[in-house]
């Protein structure tokens, strides 16, 4: 589940979305996504606000990662 998302400035100063994942076994590690990735993710959440992905299944993450996504 996320359990938090926030936006940081990554290497090449280019935005990037960090979301915190609580995974099955409790542990929260964060996932940083590239600008495009994480527009995606949103897109595909039908989210225009960050903050609504906080509740969302980290499947969401996932689907939408790197490898392509919907």
């Amino acid at each position: 589940m996320i359990v938090a998302a926030g936006i940081t400035a990554g290497h090449d100063g280019r935005a990037e979305l960090v979301v915190q994942v609580r995974h099955e076994n409790g542990v929260v590690s964060a996932v940083v996504l590239d600008g495009d990735t994480g527009l995606r993710l949103m897109a595909g959440a039908g989210s225009d606000d960050i903050q609504t992905l906080v509740g969302r299944s980290w499947r969401d993450v996932l689907a939408h990662s790197v490898l392509g996504g919907t």
